[in-house]
Order: C-alpha cells, then sequence, then structure tokens
C-alpha cells in the first residue's frame, strides 16, 4: 500500500488502476531552481505537463535574480497558474524599453532597476486557482484561496478568500478568532503521522477536534 503523504514522490497521485497521474507533481520534487524554494506536499496540475516546471510557472525567474519565489507547505496550484517575479519588470524612466538586455556592454546600467527587488511569498495550505497571476512581489498568507483567473498583488491576509482583476478579498474564510486558533496549530509542521490522524478534522469544519489532534 503506498505510503500516506509521499514527500519524495515525483507525481503524487495514482488513478484507481494504479498508473501514476503525469499531470501533477510535487514542486519540491521536480523544481531545483537557485531562486525558487518551494515547501513539502505542495503540489501542480498542468494538463500540458512540461519539461521543466519552474519555466513553466516563474518564467522570469532566472538563476541568481535578486529576488526569490518562496512557496509553503501544502499548496494546491492549478492549470496555468504564472508567478510573475520582479525581473519581469521594466525600468519606469522617460522610456520602459529594456536597452541593456540587447547589448552586454551596457548591463551595468541596470544595476540601479534590480536592487532591492521584493521576494513573492506564498503561505502554507493555499490554494490557487486556474489561471490565476500572482503578481511581483505579492505576499500571499496562510489558507489563502485564490479564485480562478484573478491577478494577485500586494499582501494577502490569512485566511482569505480573493478573486478579481485585480484580486480584491472578498471575505475571510473563518473568524479572526479562529484564524488566530489555526495559525497557533500550524499544522503543515506536524508529523505526517498526526496529519494522518487529524484528516477528519482537517477536512472537516471543528476547529477543537483538530485542536484535539495536536501533538
Amino acid at each position: 500500500m503506498p505510503a500516506f503523504l509521499n514527500a519524495d514522490a515525483r507525481h503524487p497521485m495514482r488513478f484507481a488502476g494504479g498508473r501514476e497521474n503525469p499531470a501533477m507533481v510535487h514542486l519540491a520534487v521536480a523544481i531545483d531552481h537557485p531562486n525558487i524554494t518551494v515547501g513539502a506536499h505542495t503540489y501542480a496540475n498542468d494538463f500540458d505537463p512540461p519539461e521543466d516546471w519552474a519555466a513553466r510557472l516563474a518564467p522570469y525567474t532566472y538563476a541568481g535574480a535578486p529576488e526569490h519565489l518562496r512557496i509553503g507547505k501544502f499548496c494546491q496550484i492549478a492549470h496555468g497558474v504564472r508567478f510573475i517575479t520582479a525581473s519581469a519588470n521594466h525600468p519606469m524612466g522617460l522610456s520602459t524599453y529594456p536597452f541593456p538586455v540587447f547589448d552586454p556592454s551596457k548591463l551595468e546600467l541596470y544595476k540601479d532597476s534590480f536592487n532591492g527587488l521584493p521576494d513573492t511569498v506564498i503561505g502554507h495550505d493555499c490554494w490557487i486557482g486556474h489561471g490565476a497571476i500572482v503578481l511581483p512581489g505579492a505576499r500571499l498568507g496562510h489558507g489563502v484561496i485564490v479564485g480562478a483567473g484573478a491577478v494577485v498583488g500586494g499582501t494577502i491576509p490569512d485566511y482569505a478568500i480573493v478573486a478579481g482583476n485585480p484580486a480584491r478579498v472578498l471575505r475571510l474564510r473563518f473568524a479572526p478568532a479562529q484564524v488566530a486558533r489555526l495559525l497557533a496549530l500550524r499544522w503543515w509542521d506536524w508529523p505526517l503521522d498526526r496529519v494522518e490522524a487529524a484528516l477528519p478534522a482537517l477536512m472537516g469544519v471543528d476547529l477543537a477536534a483538530l485542536e484535539g489532534c495536536a501533538p
């Protein structure tokens, strides 16, 4: 019988007959990139699975760039999601044309444009819906749900639901006091045997039951 939530498996999902689902990958296994960090059990799904998942999800994040993309544990990333990291930006002078990229001898002119670029940070247990775009420097809290096609920038609070272009907070998933209790639990850091034991609570809405499962 397969191990419960094997973080080392490239393809975490199997069909009823036992065949791996090639469209779904654990990103921490599939991506080896110096500027991208992904937590355990975070997966992405793509109906046209790429050879290079880093290039598919974060096409403007190049090795050695001054910013990073950091994605937490247990995130769920749907088909068509893109992370547009800060190196995608153009200089905002009198012209936005990126002259230096066409002449390496002039790249020094770009130096000031790329100082202090912000990281893009996704919290734990976030669900990012089909075709969503996450903009440079966005910071999504834990438990955020991003609607399909949303264009997300700025700071999104923990356990918010956002949608639209630009994405706006529609509501919080739970009352502020419940959010505080969830954040205190940090269930995504529990040993896997405790996560497995807590499945009925995690998949339900009884927060006290989940608290009773804590290590």
